[in-house]
């Protein structure tokens, strides 16, 4: 691979802090060894500033190399298999076009930038414009495919069943005068535009609040984007009042099927409570001139109702996007589903697209394009489908998944089969 398939220029106006309060490069980096979840709270004793632009030096000196960091692999994984990455985006937001990597590069609005660290070392003078915010696992769901660190109901389950030892420990965001610190610091040394919040779920996470009134209070709200995802259980008048004091909005609702199925992955989760929720944000969505997408998680056990989630986002006229492609739990990535069940869903997906024809189109980057959004949707179909035709088989970690479901289910008091009959010998010949 070449250097133009590997820069990236995130690190020269993004980063992110993490549950434990530790400042990390990228809201795609990749931690598939471990968990973000950690007592290294660099917010204690670092500024963020003081981060960004020292302590990222060796990354930017990286990129510009044309070195391919581990930390950058979920990049060029989604790039494989022609699903728009992180690195992507970010390159789309400085005026770095890939078909035209060398001349738009040189034209970029961060090109100077880019000189500049090249010959101080990686350092740069830049401040932080895109946060990614993570609020800690605060979360009333347990999502089947979630982690302990991210959903608190899921940490305490998982620890009554005994998947794990102990609790995550407790977020940054969980101290106020760590959250006060930080915002002082976002309000004073920094130029922020776009501010992205993780949970456990936002719409309920106190730090999520706290931030938005303090930018509200600062009058820095009218010209900060904010993005956030709500897992379409609650709803909060009071976070739509702050919501509505910005510039503007990129909502996130997350959701892996319009069928009960949803209900099983996303436990504890309702349809019919689902839907209404759903159909309350995008209506408040609309009415605000707000971006929204679907969010998904494709697994093994929802990708043959995916297009539900299509559907709905084709009449509405709603973006479909998921993070990225599923890598951990291993056993409920789409891989495992063996080659009958696998050709079955690909059969779905293809007479899907078949029925939603769009004009002719070079791949979609800015996934969030109001004029792309069928495009967009149908782009997404492929990438799966184009998925689905080529991973590895992985197979063989059915027993491993059912294992698992078994042990949820032993806690939950709900069946598999209930939702999946169609899955009932497959799972049965993985022992269930």
């Amino acid at each position: 691979m070449s250097f133009e398939k590997h820069f990236c220029p995130s690190p020269w106006f993004h980063m992110r802090i993490n549950n434990s309060g530790t400042y990390e490069p990228c809201r795609w980096m990749a931690k598939h060894g471990g968990t973000r979840v950690n007592f290294n709270n660099s917010i204690q004793t670092v500024s963020p500033l003081t981060y960004f632009q020292k302590n990222m030096s060796e990354l930017r000196t990286a990129l510009l190399s044309g070195d391919s960091p581990e930390m950058c692999s979920d990049c060029y994984t989604m790039e494989r298999y022609n699903k728009p990455s992180g690195r992507q985006r970010q390159l789309l937001k400085v005026g770095v076009q890939e078909q035209y990597f060398e001349k738009s590069l040189a034209s970029s609005t961060l090109r100077s930038a880019f000189d500049y660290s090249s010959t101080n070392q990686g350092q740069t003078d830049r401040t932080v414009g895109d946060w990614q915010i993570d609020l800690g696992n605060y979360c009333n769901s347990a999502c089947i495919f979630c982690s302990p660190e991210s959903s608190s109901r899921l940490a305490t389950e998982f620890k009554k069943i005994g998947f794990i030892d102990q609790l995550p420990p407790p977020s940054w965001c969980d101290d106020p005068a760590l959250v006060d610190r930080f915002v002082q610091e976002l309000t004073a040394n920094a130029n922020p535009q776009y501010l992205h919040f993780v949970g456990g779920e936002t719409v309920i996470t106190p730090g999520f609040k706290t931030i938005l009134t303090a930018l509200v209070n600062a009058d820095l709200a009218k010209d900060i984007t904010i993005g956030f995802t709500t897992n379409l259980t609650v709803w909060s008048d009071g976070i739509v009042k702050l919501l509505k004091q910005f510039q503007q909005v990129n909502l996130g609702m997350s959701i892996e099927t319009l069928t009960p199925v949803n209900d099983y992955v996303r436990y504890p989760s309702r349809q019919d409570q689902t839907r209404k929720l759903l159909d309350r944000w995008v209506l408040l969505g609309k009415e605000q001139g707000w971006l929204m997408q679907l969010r998904t998680a494709p697994t093994c056990l929802t990708t043959h109702e995916l297009v539900t989630v299509y559907d709905y986002a084709w009449k509405h006229n709603i973006s479909v996007e998921s993070a990225n492609l599923l890598y951990r739990p291993e056993f409920l990535r789409i891989s495992v589903l063996p080659k009958a069940q696998r050709q079955h869903v690909q059969g779905i997906i293809k007479q899907w697209i078949l029925n939603h024809p769009t004009e002719e189109y070079q791949k979609i980057i800015n996934t969030r394009d109001p004029g792309l959004t069928r495009i967009q949707i149908r782009q997404d179909a492929e990438t799966y489908l184009n998925y689905l035709s080529t991973t590895e088989d992985e197979s063989y970690r059915l027993p491993d998944l059912v294992a698992y479901l078994k042990k949820l289910e032993s806690n939950r008091g709900n069946c598999v089969l209930d939702y999946l009959p169609e899955y009932e010998d497959l799972l049965r010949s993985a022992g269930y």
